[in-house]
């Protein structure tokens, strides 16, 4: 059994939740470019450093940076069964950079599958988000919030709120999203593996439907 599947929504949307628990279901590794991102940040890689540029203004990475990350990750022996894209592609030209690497490998997606979640509840979510600086474990200010304020429950450490979380920023996000990236649901339509799933309600009902449609398309 193998399982390349990208998960394409907004900001916000669950996205990366819901990666690591279909990649730790079918055994293959979460390929989240936003973390790689964030830990080239954090360790001031050259890498890290045009990067943190784009980050911080609610930008888009340049692709050849992206591209690059995704590359090398694809090509580490845990990812030969597969794996669950969180992130990546977010322009028609990374999907376009992506179809080339599978193809050279061989390899195709089995599903595109995208978050449909409104404008208001991305800005609920996101506004609420808040992040512990040790650990990097994550909670909501609504749905998941911490047993103790600004503590976190897991290691103690300090939350805090990521300057792309931010009110002005977030809308910029997604602003930035309904230009960009909006256009890879017409590619993947026409390339016949898009499946929508309703991602605005519990995780457990969101991960039911990702694993009907996953069961649908994987072998």
């Amino acid at each position: 059994m193998s399982l390349r599947v990208v998960f394409l929504g907004p900001p916000g949307a669950g996205k990366g939740t819901q990666a690591r628990q279909l990649a730790h279901e079918w055994g293959v590794p979460q390929v989240a470019t936003g973390d790689m991102l964030r830990e080239a940040v954090a360790n001031t890689t050259p890498l890290g450093l045009e990067a943190k540029r784009y980050m911080d203004s609610g930008g888009l990475v340049p692709d050849a940076v992206v591209i690059g990350l995704v590359g090398e990750r694809l090509a580490k022996p845990d990812a030969a069964p597969g794996c669950v894209l969180d992130g990546f592609p977010r322009t028609v030209a990374q999907a376009e950079a992506l179809d080339r690497l599978l193809a050279q490998r061989g390899e195709t997606l089995h599903a595109v599958v995208f978050f449909d979640v409104s404008r208001p509840e991305l800005l609920r979510r996101l506004t609420g988000r808040r992040t512990c600086r040790q650990c990097g474990t994550g909670f909501h200010l609504v749905s998941a919030p911490p047993k103790v304020a600004g503590t976190c429950d897991t290691c103690g450490g300090e939350l805090y709120q990521r300057e792309d979380d931010a009110e002005a920023t977030v809308g910029k996000r997604l602003d930035v999203y309904a230009k960009e990236t909006a256009p890879l649901v017409a590619y993947y339509e026409r390339e016949g593996v898009l499946r929508n799933v309703d991602a605005s309600g519990p995780a457990a009902e969101v991960y039911a439907a990702i694993q009907r449609t996953i069961g649908k398309v994987a072998a």
